[in-house]
């Protein structure tokens, strides 16, 4: 059963760290207009780097990755898909630029979801169509192993039950009759709870995300990475729907878990908005973008990796922070020359 669900959510009590954090959110969201007329190379430069990061984490947390110097020509469009595993980064960017460069607000319907997994997952031939066969959630633990975390809804029920939840985010929008954020976070939750498709839910729930928070006045997706923020706390990310899932069919399933996670990314996104648009000095903010960008690699990198995505900067400062952070014992650095590759310190 929904959880989005007014009369449920009406009477459940907002814990204060809950609200705090949405009020903080909210905070941000008043504050965003300022920091968006600072310094235009930084803005510029947020923008590009947000939607490498942002196609790179979407996919990579579904195992879909590329070679570091194919990814920026991808996702800026300067390059043609050779292979599946292209074509899916490429379809994430064009599913992005869709949601930036709408104009008004797009109503949520079956069909706009069906069209984000379309764009998506271009390619496929079952792109934008819903799942013909029953699916399992499947968790992927750091040992390698594979495990059943979640049963979703059948697929004979799922156009119903996505047509149910549609109908219900449009009531709640029309009536105010919640917080928006408690209204897109609680959409997206039961989003991937019904796992409409084969293939392709995590990134269609990350851009269901990135739209529904953008029509409510959230940009902050445009200039930080909501998808990097979330691999960063895959395991979090994992742990969090698991506990909340449970007793979902039944409508008996916490909720106030994932509004804490779901609104914890936002709050993070919104400090490193503020930190990078801030600074007093240009290459100050420079500086800023390539160390958010190494602290932001989840596995083994290379200079080339962090240059892919922060393309704003030379190698030369990318050296001189890799450098620093050494020697603050942030990162490490394993060979020598062409071959040598990072790992961030954890």
């Amino acid at each position: 059963m929904l959880t989005l669900r007014p009369e449920r959510l009406r009477n459940l009590s907002l814990p204060i760290g809950t609200g705090w954090l949405l009020a903080d959110c909210m905070e941000a969201r008043g504050k965003q207009d300022l920091w968006m007329r600072q310094k235009p190379e930084i803005i510029e430069a947020l923008r590009e780097v947000a939607i490498i990061q942002s196609v790179e984490s979407s996919n990579r947390i579904e195992g879909v990755t590329v070679a570091s110097d194919r990814l920026r020509p991808l996702v800026l469009g300067r390059a043609k898909p050779r292979n599946r595993s292209e074509e899916e980064l490429a379809g994430y960017r064009r599913a992005l630029e869709w949601i930036f460069t709408r104009k008004r607000r797009v109503p949520v319907t079956p069909v706009v979801i069906q069209h984000l997994h379309k764009l998506a997952q271009q390619g496929a031939g079952d792109a934008g169509k819903l799942k013909t066969r029953d699916n399992e959630i499947i968790e992927i633990l750091s040992s390698g192993e594979r495990r059943v975390r979640f049963k979703p809804t059948p697929a004979s029920q799922t156009p119903k039950m996505l047509a149910t939840l549609c109908d219900a985010y449009e009531r709640a929008y029309a009536e105010e009759a919640l917080p928006p954020l408690l209204t897109t976070a609680t959409f997206v939750f039961d989003l991937l709870c019904i796992h409409p498709f084969r293939d392709g839910n995590g990134r269609v729930s990350c851009l269901s995300t990135v739209l529904l928070l953008q029509q409510h006045g959230f940009q902050v997706a445009r200039f930080v990475s909501l998808e990097r923020l979330i691999e960063q706390r895959k395991e979090d990310y994992y742990a969090v729907l698991q506990r909340c899932s449970e007793g979902w069919r039944p409508g008996k399933n916490e909720i106030v878990p994932w509004w804490n996670f779901f609104f914890g990314v936002l709050r993070s996104a919104y400090l490193a908005f503020e930190e990078q648009v801030t600074s007093s000095k240009t290459r100050r903010g420079k500086t800023e973008l390539v160390r958010q960008a190494v602290l932001a690699q989840p596995d083994a990198f290379t200079l080339a990796d962090i240059a892919a995505q922060v393309p704003a900067v030379s190698q030369q400062l990318i050296k001189k922070v890799l450098a620093t952070l050494k020697k603050d014992d942030r990162v490490q650095v394993v060979g020598r020359g062409r071959g040598a590759f990072w790992r961030v310190i954890r």
